[in-house]
């Protein structure tokens, strides 16, 4: 979650000149002073992650004051992180209210950023510069906004200019750390990593993002240092989260097992996430039900015929994104990584609704007119990233859950459906270090039924999509790259290029926990991985039952 309040708005409340009446003579605050006196608690609130009493506060400014731009912004900056679309609401009534405050259009231009649409994220983000040139809050979001709409480039003097403005902002060096990461200028993204670790500037999140620059064989200094800041008492729950992630990352390439999934349960432990593996188990039989072969066979000609779209799909650190890098290495083929376009358009319809007739209601509701519509609209956001590409891959790995949705709107599409031993993908998974939406990930136990879901949902898809869906098996590919990379080009459609085996090669940015692996050739030691932590994962196992090749 990422809740911040603009420092101007801070520093205008704290500074507010006290009345010179006794209390005896007071006037009742006005109601302009008395939602300023709200806010001003809502901020303090939400310093302390109070967040739930911080939004209470707003909703009674709202209530009587509906339009009041500050509490707008507030409650956008709470909902940041956990519900992106209510943020950008909340933001964008904000910038309708007071449209020259460089805050508020930084507050839509992340919400923007975090919802996938970049072009509208950066034109508000330019926006906001225009207003407050050297704002560094701005200058370090629009950097982000650059390297997640693979223009990492033109990220990079947005952050030495933010250097320049202030060396110690907390986002600035990781941020452009960050930037030369996803161009593969690993050594100089280290530099960055270490000048802020020694400056203690985001130090947990510096550990762990230098820690996954390179594979150690021998032990740095750095594991020591990261082992003693686990012990200081004043560590929040997210550094304590990063520090772990970076000790267990460190203590497996040194091959010290046991030692590594120990700090990875402990980070996993203290993110705190909780997953409802009933409502899902629902939602999945809901999906099954209402996405039949008949309803599918009375959609034929729906949509849009074009062949552009690619989908790759399966569970995360199942080889999508190497997958991705592959395809796009062919000329005629462009990846624009994970984009959440395609799951804001299935929300928006209400087909991640988890009853199935609250679902049927939703597929029902899409017609050949709208689904033309969406269709045409989505191949326009893809198209402002390869206006001339013949095939466009996205990645996003979840995409899975609305395969469905993809049949409808692009009959022709690819969909690649990328598949890895089961006890290796969720340990891959589980040392990793994901966000609220991959809540799944909270324990082994959970993963692992989690991961039986989606296996049975997959099934499905390729039952009611026969022929449609080209099932790529990491180990597979592992064993036999040119062969299986030859078979994914031809499933494309497409004439096979030899840079496609140089994957590794290829110009561009990478925006994925994967970004460090994908610049190295093929190798086999992620196959099999998980009999390093067998001792350790026997909940995993047993949970993911027959699905567990021993």
């Amino acid at each position: 979650m990422n809740n911040r309040l603009p420092p101007a708005w801070s520093k205008h409340l704290r500074t507010q000149p006290a009345p010179r009446t006794s209390p005896s003579q007071a006037k009742p605050p006005s109601r302009a002073e008395a939602d300023d006196m709200l806010l001003q608690q809502a901020n303090d609130l939400q310093q302390v992650k109070r967040f739930a009493e911080a939004r209470e506060l707003c909703l009674r400014v709202l209530e009587r004051t509906p339009n009041h731009p500050l509490a707008l912004y507030v409650m956008g900056t709470l909902a940041l992180g956990s519900d992106d679309e209510m943020a950008l609401r909340y933001f964008a009534r904000a910038v309708g209210e007071k449209p020259r405050n460089p805050y508020y259009h930084l507050g839509l231009g992340e919400a923007y950023t975090l919802l996938g649409e970049y072009s509208l994220a950066i034109s508000h983000m330019q926006y906001a510069l225009e207003v407050k040139p050297d704002l560094v809050e701005v200058l370090c979001a629009l950097g982000r906004a650059y390297v997640r709409f693979d223009k990492a480039e033109l990220a990079l003097p947005l952050y030495e200019k933010a250097l320049d403005i202030d060396r110690d902002h907390p986002k600035v060096r990781t941020g452009l750390a960050g930037a030369l990461t996803s161009l593969g200028r690993m050594d100089e993204a280290r530099v960055f990593l270490k000048e802020a670790i020694k400056r203690r500037v985001a130090m947990p999140a510096a550990y762990n993002d230098l820690v996954h620059t390179r594979k150690f064989t021998e032990e740095p200094d750095e594991l020591a240092s990261i082992l003693r800041e686990l012990g200081d008492p004043r560590l929040d729950p997210n550094g304590a989260e990063s520090l772990h992630h970076a000790a267990g990352k460190v203590l497996n390439d040194l091959r010290r097992y046991e030692d590594a999934m120990d700090h990875f349960k402990k980070a996993n432990q203290v993110a705190g996430h909780k997953f409802d593996l009933e409502t899902y188990r629902r939602w999945v039989d809901a999906t099954i039900q209402v996405f039949s072969p008949e309803m599918l066979a009375a959609r034929a000609g729906y949509g849009d015929p074009s062949e552009v779209p690619v989908f790759v799909v399966g569970m995360p650190r199942s080889g999508t994104t190497l997958t991705e890098q592959i395809c796009a290495s062919h000329p005629d083929v462009h990846g624009v990584g994970e984009l959440e376009k395609l799951r804001r358009t299935a929300n928006a319809i209400g087909i991640t609704k988890p009853s199935a007739q609250a679902l049927r209601q939703s597929v029902m509701s899409i017609t050949a007119d709208s689904s033309r519509a969406l269709a045409k609209e989505h191949l326009s956001y893809l198209r402002e990233r390869a206006p001339a590409a013949l095939r466009i891959v996205d990645k996003m790995p979840h995409n899975f859950m609305v395969i469905g949705l993809i049949g409808i709107l692009f009959p022709n599409a690819r969909i690649i459906h990328c598949r890895r031993d089961a006890i290796d993908n969720c340990v891959s998974c589980f040392t990793m270090m994901f966000h609220q939406a991959h809540s799944y990930n909270v324990d082994l136990r959970t993963l692992g039924l989690y991961y039986r879901e989606y296996d049975r949902l997959m099934r499905h898809w390729h039952k009611v999509f026969p022929g449609r869906i080209f099932e790529s098996r990491y180990e597979t590919l592992v064993a036999d790259q040119e062969g299986q990379s030859r078979r994914l080009i031809d499933h494309l459609g497409l004439p096979w290029d030899d840079a496609c085996l140089r994957f590794f090669d290829r110009d561009g940015s990478v925006n994925t926990p994967s970004r460090w692996q994908v610049r190295q050739p093929i190798y086999a030691s992620s196959v099999k991985r998980w009999k390093n932590y067998e001792s350790s994962i026997q909940p995993l196992i047993q949970s993911l039952g027959n699905l567990a090749e021993i």
